[in-house]
């Protein structure tokens, strides 16, 4: 049984932690940055950490995070039940590598791909559409990349147009994989990337031009239709194949509903890839997404590991590895 103990913010901050239980294993306090001389109990432990978390902000309460914080009983109760499955090893666990694939397939239809009874969706589960964008991107450069190394032209410097209104992953995309990011600035009025500005800054090092479905500022969905026949004009005048992403984190699990009419998707010819969020839109935890490509010949096979020490062949392209949280939620 839990004793209250009321500590000032300045004890609270201390080396040790003070909680104080009705039993002989923790009456010292204990380390709060260094392994303890002494084990205490599970329970005692649980306890322990059980309630520093009652600090924390209620999350049914927290609507300034991106994502929503309740999930049905049913759906908590099979992601426990599958919670120890390193679901990376596709021979051990082939059912759900096959609830993933419906996942990507049913996406995939979702937003128009090019896949019948004979051609399967090209796409992965991932930990939101943070690493989505960041596998995209990386296929977006290496295809680049390698066209350019074909032609015999430097392939050092490569950018991505977007809005001033990218999420902040697409800025981590640049810096950390080093490519530009070229932003088309807003205007009063205008919160959004302008399609006429972005096709203008697009030069023969752009990898991709990012536009986004569901804007983080403001929700509201930027042109891509637009974007899509401006750049097709430019790519003929010039000679390039610049593509399109399309970052639908916040606007995927919209469009097709409320606005089926509406042409962003791969509906257009140069959008090659998608990303979408599904944990923004209820029901859902944080750190579910998945990413889409049109086709095969847009994933660059070097990109594609294969691995065979957990048994058989094993494509594998993400940004992590062993994980225990299924994607089919």
């Amino acid at each position: 049984m839990v004793l209250s103990v009321v500590q000032s913010a300045e004890e609270s901050s201390s080396a040790f932690i003070d909680s104080v239980f009705a039993s002989r294993y923790v009456q010292d306090p204990l380390p709060r940055y260094n392994l303890s001389e002494k084990s205490i109990p599970k329970e005692a432990a649980y306890q322990i950490i059980h309630d520093e978390l009652l600090l924390d902000g209620n999350p049914r309460l927290n609507l300034a995070s991106f994502v929503t914080t309740w999930m049905e009983p049913e759906c908590d109760k099979l992601m426990v039940e599958a919670i120890n499955k390193n679901y990376v090893d596709m021979d051990e666990y082939p059912v759900t590598t096959e609830f993933q694939n419906r996942c990507v397939n049913i996406i995939a239809n979702l937003f128009n791909a090019p896949v019948d009874e004979t051609r399967r969706a090209i796409g992965v589960g991932t930990v939101g559409s943070s690493e989505a964008i960041m596998l995209a991107g990386l296929a977006f450069k290496r295809r680049w990349q390698n066209k350019r190394k074909a032609q015999g032209k430097p392939y050092d410097k490569p950018n991505i147009v977007t809005g001033a209104n990218v999420q902040v992953c697409w800025e981590k995309f640049a810096r950390y994989f080093e490519v530009e990011l070229k932003e088309v600035k807003l205007r009063e009025g205008y919160y959004v990337m302008d399609p006429v500005k972005a096709v203008e800054m697009v030069d023969e090092n752009t990898i991709c031009v990012g536009a986004i479905l569901g804007s983080t500022l403001n929700g509201e969905f930027e042109d891509i239709k637009l974007l899509n026949d401006l750049l097709a004009k430019k790519n003929k005048m010039t000679g390039w194949d610049t593509p399109i992403h399309v970052d639908a984190a916040s606007g995927g699990f919209v469009a097709p509903f409320l606005y089926p009419e509406l042409e962003w998707d791969f509906r257009l010819p140069l959008v090659k890839s998608i990303n979408v969020s599904g944990h923004k839109y209820g029901l859902v935890y944080a750190g579910i997404g998945w990413v889409i490509w049109r086709s095969k010949e847009d994933l660059p096979e070097e990109l594609i590991f294969h691995i065979n020490y957990l048994g058989a062949d094993q494509p594998t392209f993400t940004l992590n590895f062993s994980k225990g949280k299924p994607d089919f939620k």
